[in-house]
């Protein structure tokens, strides 16, 4: 059915931007300039499209309803970080001899961020203790067989809270899920879908995860930093924390997780950003 509302807004960015990659998930899509992705608010399906506008982001959305379509756009505003406002965090670390650089030549750079709290819990489950190539081999699988499509076929989302509450372990470990993460993302599912659980309220719910077998801080961390917009969060017990700060600090060995937050303090609210702009200087 074509959608009865289309809502399109231009946004300006807040400082230098530049267009997000569309990743390895097959969740969003690029189409020649053109970014695409399938959004469900309050269970409803709405399609976005993004792309440069005479320095701005033209953001549409098509929905059954204006507040539908409004509310898309919004969460793709967050998703694509055009209002993520970083003018204080490269202020303060402009001159920081492992970051400044970065910051200097790539202002731009911004994290990932995903229009749902759930959809980066149920990706950092998948990316648990495994390398990323394979995990975003699961997570295909999981839009696939589990996901939602849009009307039009073409769009994919992630499973909904409710659709992976209602798996079995079997299916998910057919879509390269370890056992036990499987049963970890079922139970975190149920807890979102029944509402004992809820990802607006951060600390509350970080609590209440946490107390799920196979999720620990690593994956609060990482759905925190991605999906709920915290750049405090970072993600210490990553792989490529531990060696970058090993090296970094002259271990000779890998970091140990205090010693990354350690290493990592002080930035303080800024530390995950502070993270993402490290990885980066170790690339350049």
């Amino acid at each position: 059915m074509a959608a009865a509302a289309v809502v399109e807004r231009d946004v300006l960015p807040v400082g230098l931007y530049r267009m997000p990659h569309p990743g390895r998930d097959g969740v969003l899509l690029r189409r020649g300039a053109v970014l695409e992705r399938l959004v469900h608010v309050r269970g409803e399906p709405v399609v976005t499209r993004a792309w440069p506008a005479a320095g701005r982001v033209r953001i549409r959305a098509e929905a059954h309803t204006q507040d539908d379509a409004a509310a898309a756009i919004e969460r793709m505003r967050f998703a694509l970080g055009t209002d993520h406002d970083l003018s204080e965090f490269h202020r303060r670390f402009r001159r920081d001899p492992l970051i400044g650089r970065v910051i200097r030549g790539q202002p731009w750079l911004r994290p990932r961020r995903r229009p749902e709290p759930f959809e980066a819990l149920v990706w950092a489950i998948c990316e648990q203790l495994i390398e990323s190539g394979r995990a975003a081999g699961i997570q295909r699988r999981l839009v696939w067989r589990h996901g939602r499509r849009s009307a039009c076929g073409t769009l994919r989302a992630p499973p909904s809270p409710e659709r992976l509450a209602g798996r079995s372990p079997a299916e998910l470990e057919a879509c390269g899920l370890a056992g036990k993460r499987a049963h970890a993302m079922i139970r975190a599912a149920r807890e979102v879908a029944r509402g004992r659980v809820d990802l607006a309220a951060h600390e509350p719910s970080w609590r209440r995860l946490l107390a799920i077998p196979n999720i620990g801080a690593w994956t609060i961390e990482c759905m925190a930093f991605h999906g709920q917009g915290r750049d405090d969060m970072l993600p210490a017990g990553d792989l490529a924390f531990v060696k970058l700060v090993g090296r970094l600090a002259g271990l000779g060995r890998r970091a140990e997780v205090h010693e990354v937050r350690e290493f990592f303090a002080p930035y303080g609210e800024h530390a995950g950003l502070a993270g993402i702009y490290a990885l980066r200087a170790r690339l350049a």
